[in-house]
């Protein structure tokens, strides 16, 4: 393995990461928080000292990046940046315990959305910023980012773009690297940009449709307020549900509109499915709810906007879904777990691989029919090899192992099944709120320290698909031998 280029790598992205922190820092500035730029000020120094020394320290003779080095470089990456990025709320003040501030900037990258705060509305304007500001560099991808400002980065860093982002799919739009980070990046950008200026039409004030909309775009959840979006006008939560929604899609599907290849856009059969799984869950929440609200239009804001919340991972609320009939809560565990399309800043299985599954199951049950009949197992109009499906009947098992793992190193915890099994998920699939005691209206503040950082590694395999942190953390990965 290339360490060397592993951790020259590492500078950079720390380096990069200091720049990142000049905004909030200029926030509080703004707001004359002299704690928060204080506790900004001292942060980026220490960045750019660890990532100077890291690129001056390791000078690799090859920048070749193969899968080994694309995996390391992503798990330890997205480690090191919670690590600094909790520093500010300790310095501050604002979450004093290092664990707590971890969990937190863990939840931020991951774009989770699960905190231990209690009084959101006690934070600073700084740290408030910073908090969002997390999320929308994590949901498309913090390296994905590195890659579109970092010049010398070789092409063969699709390892990398493969290891962080999300579905079982990934390849480039355009032939080089660099040029598809920019392109999604653009198109990220430019919607972000869209919801600003609808949430400001809707009489949010600049700083809250910022921090609402790096929310909504990295489908996280941290907002303002401790109610979420519950206390926000109709109009507002409309504008949030449909971007939610919008984030969801494969951003592939809008490089295609982009370039005028709408057939091409508009056949994908991962985008219907997601569209009428959407539809579907809204009708059954609204039926199942109707009762408890008793006007249609305020019923179907609420069940649209909450399963759109959920499908897409975001971890907005308008209203304690945690009291809601048991079929409308069931209905949501089962979203947790599909999760948002490929390619989108969403979490959980998705919506592709969940397809593919069900592909999978119905070729064997035909085969038990006609065990000679030798059929092809086609997505999106093409063949499927023999290695995609083992990659992705792979990926589940090993889904399933993690998150049971998960479930029984928290299971100690003084709280109810409900509670703890909810954790779990909304951790694993970088949801944000769960039920019980996790539900919108709760937090993780009651969990251990040894349980939030087992949550914390939690979102952390939910958000990177696994792989990359096993390798990591593999003895044999950093065995001289094997490199």
């Amino acid at each position: 393995m290339n360490r060397k280029m592993v951790f020259n790598f590492l500078g950079q992205i720390v380096k990069i990461e200091a720049l990142m922190l000049l905004l909030p820092l200029a926030v509080a500035i703004f707001y004359r928080e002299w704690m928060g730029v204080l506790s900004f000020a001292v942060t980026v120094l220490l960045a750019l000292s660890v990532g100077f020394a890291l690129t001056a320290f390791f000078k690799p003779e090859s920048k070749l990046i193969y899968a080994k080095e694309g995996f390391v470089i992503v798990a330890l990456s997205w480690i090191l940046l919670s690590g600094i990025g909790a520093l500010p709320f300790v310095i501050s003040g604002d979450i004093p315990n290092y664990v707590d501030a971890f969990f937190e900037t863990v939840s931020g990258f991951t774009t989770t959305g699960a905190s231990i705060l209690t009084n959101v509305e006690a934070m600073s304007r700084g740290m408030l910023f910073w908090r969002s500001f997390t999320h929308w560099v994590g949901g498309m991808g913090v390296l994905v980012f590195v890659m579109a400002l970092v010049p010398s980065i070789c092409d063969r860093s699709i390892h990398v773009m493969k290891a962080e982002m999300p579905g079982p799919i990934v390849g480039k739009l355009v032939p080089k690297v660099k040029q598809t980070a920019k392109i999604l990046y653009l198109i990220y950008i430019f919607m972000t940009l869209v919801q600003v200026l609808l949430l400001l039409c809707g009489g949010m004030n600049l700083f809250e449709s910022l921090v609402h909309a790096f929310g909504t775009a990295g489908t996280g959840g941290f907002g303002v307020k401790s109610d979420s979006i519950g206390g926000y006008s109709p109009y507002l939560q409309w504008v949030i549900t449909v971007f939610m929604l919008l984030f969801g899609v494969n951003f592939n599907l809008y490089y295609l509109l982009l370039v005028r290849r709408f057939k091409s856009a508009f056949r994908s059969a991962e985008l219907w499915c997601y569209l009428g799984i959407v539809a579907v869950s809204t009708g059954i929440i609204a039926v199942n709810i109707f009762p408890m609200y008793g006007g249609f239009s305020e019923t179907l804001r609420n069940a649209a906007f909450q399963v759109s919340s959920v499908i897409t991972t975001t971890g907005f609320s308008t209203v304690n879904f945690d009291l809601w009939p048991e079929l409308s809560k069931a209905v949501l565990l089962l979203l947790m777990f599909i999760g948002a399309c490929a390619g989108s800043t969403g979490g959980g299985l998705k919506i592709s691989r969940v397809m593919m599954l069900f592909k999978m199951i119905g070729r064997e049950l035909r085969k038990m029919l006609h065990p000679r009949a030798v059929e092809a197992v086609r997505f999106e109009g093409k063949k499927l090899d023999d290695q995609t499906l083992q990659s992705t009947s792979n990926y589940f098992a090993i889904y399933v192992v993690a998150f049971m793992a998960v479930f029984l190193l928290i299971s100690f915890e003084p709280f109810s099944f409900e509670t703890n099994f909810s954790a779990a998920a909304a951790c694993y699939n970088n949801i944000g709120p769960g039920f019980g005691a996790v539900g919108p209206m709760g937090s993780f503040s009651g969990y251990s320290p040894f349980s939030k950082i087992v949550l914390s590694v939690a979102m952390l395999l939910g958000r990177l698909e696994i792989y990359p942190l096993i390798f990591t953390f593999s003895l044999s990965t950093w065995s001289k031998k094997q490199n």
